[in-house]
């Protein structure tokens, strides 16, 4: 599968267009290294490998310095049209990433959030800036030039090849994220694993693995939390909110139907709906988004859903991103569970006279 964020064919960076960048021709475009980077798919040279083709320490300074090249990470570089084609939020990291396992010697697998770009997981971005690797052995790590090397052990099974990277999978990985971030970034990983189709027992069975391993109780609170119907980073956060507050059981993708209509909620405590407002509903695709319509035109049918649902007497609390964080979050929290209050003492907790419209998801 080619990741997201690369390009291919006509993305490719030419001589001539090295040649003439900034509207100024550098005869370095002709060296050996600089047109054979220029030509190659995956576009990337390392600081010995330039070197070893012709060019001087001075010489790969100019190249950076003239914007010609890019430094991927410590000692590598790509070309400036080839970065500026990568999406900043995938296809830079990932090409750091493959730069990093190009560099290392010892055998290792990618792992932790360095796994997740890989395998297109979402996750909640840690603020390390780290590139993670794990190697075999008994658990420990050490982070050097911006590489953390995790030693861990790890079955021949549990590796997949994905653009010509070895990486833990999905079960593997969004454990041991839990385990390295926390228990947020932990759930929302393995929120998104098992949204992915990860069961309940591939995790039960990488967990067993990690019996005397750091953090391993906090994989597993994350673990039991974790829920198959979040469908997106906003509704797992949004979750963990509730879960704060001491409220439950909660459900998600909750479903009702009649014969006036249908609606499908992101989740429901009692007889309080809660929905995670993302931009993604507002956006048109071109911008990364699902909308099929004008703006006005979602926002005019949200208007109509949450009038349909708030017919069969249930309350509907909205929570956005910037209200899971800070300040903000404890205001939503104090917010949500006025609401919650207020449902409650109009219409009670009980869903039991729903039945006939609950619309039952399969397992």
């Amino acid at each position: 599968m080619r990741p997201a964020g690369f390009q291919a064919g006509p993305g490719r960076t030419t001589v001539a267009r090295v040649a003439t960048h900034r509207g100024v021709v550098d005869p370095l475009a002709s060296r050996p290294a600089v047109a054979r980077l220029a030509g190659s798919d995956d576009a990337l040279i390392s600081r010995p490998e330039a070197l070893g083709q012709g060019l001087s320490p001075d010489d790969v300074k100019r190249l950076v310095r003239g914007g010609l090249w890019v430094p991927v990470r410590r000692g590598w570089y790509t070309t400036q049209e080839r970065w500026s084609l990568l999406d900043p939020d995938r296809g830079r990291p990932l090409l750091a990433i493959t730069a990093a396992h190009r560099g290392l010697r010892r055998p290792h697998v990618i792992s932790h959030s360095s796994g997740a770009v890989v395998l297109d997981l979402p996750i909640l971005r840690p603020r390390d800036g780290l590139i993670h690797v794990t190697k075999q052995g008994s658990p420990r790590a050490r982070v050097r030039h911006g590489i953390k090397h995790h030693q861990a052990r790890y079955r021949g099974d549990q590796i997949l090849m994905v653009e010509g990277l070895p990486v833990l999978g999905l079960a593997r990985t969004a454990l041991d994220i839990a385990r390295e971030f926390g228990f947020p970034a932990g759930v929302c990983a393995i929120d998104a694993a098992r949204q992915r189709g990860v069961s309940p027992a591939e995790l039960a069975e990488a967990r067993a693995a990690m019996w005397h391993w750091p953090r391993v109780r906090t994989a597993d609170d994350a673990l039991a939390f974790s829920d198959p119907g979040a469908e997106s980073l906003g509704e797992s956060l949004t979750r963990i909110l509730l879960g704060e507050l001491g409220l439950g059981p909660i459900e998600t993708q909750f479903e009702l139907r009649d014969a006036t209509g249908w609606a499908r909620c992101d989740l429901r405590v009692g007889r309080q709906l809660v929905e995670f407002d993302g931009l993604i509903k507002l956006r048109p695709p071109e911008r990364g988004g699902v909308a099929d319509r004008e703006p006005e035109e979602v926002v005019a049918a949200e208007k109509r859903r949450q009038d349909w649902l708030s017919g069969f007497h249930l309350g509907v609390s909205r929570v956005t991103w910037d209200e899971l964080w800070g300040a903000n979050r404890e205001r939503t929290k104090l917010r949500l569970r006025r609401e919650y209050d207020a449902t409650v003492s109009r219409f009670g907790s009980s869903i039991a006279d729903l039945a006939p419209y609950v619309v039952r998801r399969r397992p």
